[in-house]
This record gives C-alpha cells, sequence and structure tokens, in this order.
C-alpha cells in the first residue's frame, strides 16, 4: 500500500499571521491535529496538537496575541506520494511526528496521520476485525 491510497486530501492551511487561537478553533471544528501553514518560503511548515500543547500552553503564551508563525513547526519532513507504509512508519518513527504532508514531486497533495497509519497497520494484522457500528 502506498501513501496515495492511506492520505487524507483535505489539506486545511492558514496564513502564517492567523492566531493561535483561531487555528486551534479551525482544528476543533474539523476535528484535525494539524494545519498547513502559508509562508513565503519554499519549505513547508505546519502547526499541529503538540505545538498547542509545547509551544503555547506550556510556555504560558497569549494564544490570541501569539501568531501561528512564532510557534509552528518549519521545514517539515514530507513523503512521497509512492512511499511505502513501511516507509512512512519509519519516517514518523524516526523523525517523531505524527502528521506527514505528502508529496507528489513538488506539490502538496495530502497528510498522513499516525492515526491514518494505524488503521492500516491493525486492518492488516492476523486476527484483527474492525467494529462496524
Amino acid at each position: 500500500m502506498k501513501a496515495r491510497e492511506i492520505m487524507s486530501m483535505d489539506i486545511l492551511s492558514v496564513d502564517e499571521n492567523t492566531s493561535v487561537k483561531e487555528a486551534a478553533q479551525i482544528m476543533a471544528k474539523h476535528e484535525i491535529g494539524a494545519l498547513i501553514i502559508q509562508t513565503p518560503k519554499p519549505t513547508l511548515s505546519i502547526f499541529t496538537q503538540n505545538d498547542l500543547l509545547v509551544r503555547v500552553v506550556a510556555e504560558g503564551k497569549d494564544p490570541e496575541k501569539t501568531k501561528i508563525s512564532d510557534v509552528m513547526t518549519e521545514s517539515v519532513q514530507c513523503a512521497q506520494a509512492e512511499d511505502s507504509v513501511e516507509e512512512l512508519v519509519r519516517v514518523m518513527y524516526e523523525g517523531n511526528v505524527r502528521y506527514l504532508p505528502v508529496m507528489d514531486g513538488r506539490k502538496l497533495v495530502g497528510i498522513i496521520s499516525a492515526t491514518d497509519l494505524f488503521k492500516v497497520i491493525f486492518r492488516g494484522a492476523e486476527g484483527y476485525q474492525e467494529e462496524v457500528v
């Protein structure tokens, strides 16, 4: 299985001048754990739940006054659309990341969460049966 078969193509992004509070509200509304950040830089930046916890809450910053650009993760490592599940797991593990943007060449085409990978791995595990609701 390849990254393109697992990734979500619903990519939400915000401008780097967006307040942390507004970004957190968007994440809560859409029930997501990461936003891609639009910057003029050629590298990709991301804001995650972990960034919110470690760089905002733990440091006592005011979410209404703090810009995403001050607390985002810059130069994010990305996957390629043709990467295998094994490669995705390796990259996430070695980089200690929970969200991995997916590129097709130099174009952003999706994002994969650790939960997305867990679902794929557990579905392939012997004896695993997904609960049907």
